[in-house]
């Protein structure tokens, strides 16, 4: 009879779940840093989870300074970028960088930089022994980092049906065509929250407008490469190539994110990198035991920053941590470090640090942050308070976020000083409510129904399965936008309304006319 029961329960899970065939499945990844991580950490799950998996990948070596690389478990197509390019693209880069560290990061900077991207897609798109290869592979699936316009190009020249993954918060809400209603849902670079007053609704409106009109001049920049790689009248446009995607898929959820409305075909799968803690070296735990019950922050600036180019910030820095009781472990590329400037007593730099399992740690009081997403995710997976220093993108949207929610503050790096610097550190530490709030979001993001990388693999699975996501799909992008915002039917009404109006005025009009004229005829 258990015999039974159990192949009873062994057949029901199987019908709910049937097993899929390995996938061909190609991930895409034309970025370095944190986007690397996650592409890799994507491919990785899939791979251990039976997949026949390949990464495209740009850069190769020297993508995240000071980090080695592990054995990848599964194939990638690499190629490099011309050195003396690359050389110049670096400096260019820590020109930006020197930029935002003084509060000037206007709306140029970032269509500089996507320039970058739309000369290194022509590039990409000139590797005809690589295209031709993936092509002859017959992927069933591609996974392209969306933040790069290119990945998508890449796609739709190799005919690949993709999914999208986007490194971070709904940003791109507009393009995806998600309900994005402007009175509760702030938009990207809005920096407002969800509970906004009539002037923060007024500021997202305006945004609202602004936005379409950057989102056309971003589209234009790649114009030049869609012109030379696709033939007249087969052209596609970025803006339809982010419709066409089978599935959208972003690296935040509900414990940072505002709560909004979302699309069947758009899920959430944030948290990848966040997991329980390892062991650290003896190194780092010798050094974290001197810290006694004060314990350590941990301080890192993102992963494609390894070191400061202003010497300035560096020692406001160094001098704001020489005040704090905690010892500090600071991702810092130690050759990089200025000789004037004496590393404060407290402070451990390192070269690359193991981010995660640093703020897994009992001891860990605070994490020092770019406020990148995947750090954001790890300190919330720990219930670690954070302290932002936002620099570009969508830190300073993912800070007010953690703002919002209670679990830190930031300071913009204009304005950061040794004094103040080390009483917010302090203030964080101590004012308990920080730490209270990062422990209830950690709690709520542990009890979600399915981990992150669950998430990834079914969904990844029920679109090759199913042969797409056209069923979770909206009508609506199909219609055109006049439609979709009911201006016909406004316009209808209006004139419907207009005529009535109308009619009953000049009815009234005869009948008074009328009226008037036979009372004066009584009178003669």
């Amino acid at each position: 009879m258990a015999g039974e029961r159990k192949l009873c329960i062994f057949l029901f899970i199987t019908l709910q779940f049937p097993l899929l065939q390995t996938a061909k499945i190609l991930t895409i990844c034309f970025i370095g840093g944190s986007h690397y991580l996650l592409l890799d950490e994507i491919s990785r799950i899939l791979h251990n989870n039976g997949h026949d998996v390949r990464m495209f990948l740009q850069f190769g070596e020297g993508m995240l300074p000071g980090y080695k690389l592990p054995p990848s478990p599964y194939p990638v197509s690499t190629y490099s970028l011309d050195e003396k390019y690359l050389k110049e693209y670096k400096e260019h880069f820590i020109e930006n960088q020197k930029e935002f560290l003084v509060g000037r990061r206007g709306l140029q900077s970032i269509l500089t930089f996507l320039g970058e991207l739309s000369y290194q897609c022509n590039v990409t798109l000139h590797q005809s022994d690589i295209l031709k290869f993936l092509k002859n592979e017959q992927f069933d699936i591609a996974i392209v980092d969306a933040f790069n316009p290119c990945t998508f190009l890449v796609s739709e020249k190799l005919g690949i049906p993709y999914i999208a993954f986007f490194p971070g918060i709904f940003g791109n809400a507009l393009r995806v065509g998600i309900p994005t209603p402007l009175s509760y849902v702030p938009l990207f670079q809005s920096q407002l929250t969800d509970r906004m007053d009539f002037f923060g609704r007024l500021k997202n409106t305006v945004t609202f407008f602004v936005s379409h009109i950057i989102g056309k001049k971003i589209d234009s920049i790649f114009d030049n490469v869609i012109e030379e790689h696709f033939p007249a009248g087969s052209r596609p446009s970025i803006a339809d190539l982010h419709l066409k995607a089978e599935l959208w898929l972003y690296n935040v959820d509900f414990t940072i994110e505002f709560a909004r409305p979302l699309l069947p075909h758009v899920q959430y799968i944030g948290g990848l990198l966040a997991k329980p803690a390892k062991p650290l070296s003896q190194e780092l735990e010798d050094f974290i035991t001197e810290s006694g019950e004060s314990g350590f922050i941990v301080v890192t600036l993102g992963s494609m920053l390894s070191s400061i180019p202003l010497v300035e910030f560096v020692k406001e820095m160094n001098a704001g941590l020489a005040k704090i009781p905690q010892k500090v472990i600071w991702r810092y590329q130690t050759s990089h470090w200025p000789e004037e400037v004496a590393l404060a007593p407290n402070v451990k730099i390192v070269d690359w640090l193991p981010q995660n399992d640093l703020l897994g740690h009992p001891k860990v009081r605070l994490l020092v942050t770019h406020g990148g997403m995947n750090s954001l995710m790890e300190a919330v997976y720990h219930g670690v308070p954070v302290l932002g220093i936002p620099l570009f993108g969508d830190q300073y949207e993912n800070m007010v976020r953690i703002k919002a929610k209670n679990m830190g503050t930031s300071i913009p790096p204009e304005q950061l000083k040794s004094e103040n610097f080390a009483q917010t550190i302090l203030e964080i530490i101590q004012n308990k409510s920080y730490k209270t709030s990062a422990m209830k979001l950690s709690a709520i993001r542990k009890s979600l129904p399915f981990p992150p990388d669950q998430q990834l693999l079914r969904w990844v699975e029920h679109i090759v399965q199913t042969g797409g996501g056209g069923h979770l799909h909206p009508y609506s992008y199909q219609q055109p936008w006049y439609q979709q915002c009911l201006l016909d039917v406004i316009l209808f009404v209006t004139v419907c309304l207009t005529v009535t109006v109308y009619l009953i005025v000049t009815l009234f009009r005869v009948l008074i006319q009328k009226i008037c004229s036979s009372g004066k005829q009584k009178q003669n």
